[in-house]
């Protein structure tokens, strides 16, 4: 591991904090000590808090644990209505740490249409641009064409979730040789990584790959490392909600040995965040 790294993409849960009245299970405790014990195992000291979705816009268990992080090793993505939330608290939540901003479009089975999306994108855009935040999607793949479309003038900086949601095929009807070109909407996720805009997070490949050794979603992986290697950025998925007690460290070294081939291994773990996350120090 690369001195100074970031996970890009952790959460912290627990049972002490209301939940949506929509939320899709109950969380255990999953508090920020057990976070950065987690993250010194791995030798990672810096991290990116998300908004878990089943607390909806209440961030108030991530800012808490953000506050006990501290800028210099921490940031936040939280989950807001553009509609009635004020400048002054987005810029108290800057102070301690926050950068972006979270639209969970996949695991909430959001229905959308390409008017529908631009709309909403347009709305959160507004509220993110005076503070230069990222506006984090997760989105499945197979939407990132009209995400492409549409995403183009919005202003802001883009952050793609979990190598864009692919469908991979199954394991049965792959080819030895996959090719990522196959998958509908990788193209124009590729198109919006080259065109400057747009990040995107190695992370929870096994909510997509059921493949021990992650062949499906290696060949998305070296494909985009080809492309756009100064924006992709590593992350865990920590505490991985829903698939409890998952070994993350096969993933890890995976990303390390993709990335060392490639010449990129700092550039993913270390500087693309720094960058993103518009960390200084």
């Amino acid at each position: 591991m690369p001195a100074d790294a970031w996970d890009c993409h952790m959460h912290v849960t627990s049972p002490h904090y209301p939940l949506a009245a929509n939320a899709a299970y109950k969380p255990t405790l999953h508090d920020i000590g057990h976070a950065m014990s987690f993250e010194k195992a791995i030798r990672i000291s810096n991290i990116v808090l998300v908004q878990p979705s089943i607390y909806g816009t209440d961030n108030s268990c991530l800012l808490d644990a953000l506050k006990a992080v501290g800028p210099r090793h921490g940031r936040g993505v939280v989950e807001i209505d553009p509609e009635t939330i004020d400048q002054t608290t987005l810029s108290e939540w800057h102070e301690i740490g926050v950068r972006g901003v979270r639209l969970n479009l996949k695991s909430t089975n959001v229905e959308f249409t390409e008017s529908s999306l631009k709309d909403m994108l347009e709305r959160y855009a507004k509220v993110v641009k005076p503070l230069n935040w990222v506006l984090e999607l997760f989105i499945g793949m197979e939407n990132i064409p009209m995400l492409e479309r549409i995403s183009s003038g919005l202003g802001v900086r883009l952050c793609i979730a979990h190598f864009g949601a692919p469908k991979l095929p199954p394991m049965d009807k792959r080819a030895q040789y996959f090719d990522p070109y196959n998958l509908a909407g990788f193209q124009s996720l590729v198109n919006m990584l080259e065109r400057g805009d747009t990040w995107i997070k190695f992370s929870a490949a096994y909510r997509f790959d059921e493949d021990d050794e992650m062949r499906g979603i290696e060949a998305v992986a070296r494909e985009l490392l080809k492309k756009a290697g100064d924006r992709i950025v590593f992350a865990t998925d920590w505490p991985h909600t829903r698939f409890d007690g998952l070994d993350i460290q096969p993933f890890m070294k995976k990303c390390l040995q993709w990335t060392g081939e490639s010449g990129l291994t700092v550039k993913v773990f270390v500087s693309n965040a720094k960058d993103l996350w518009d960390v200084t120090e």
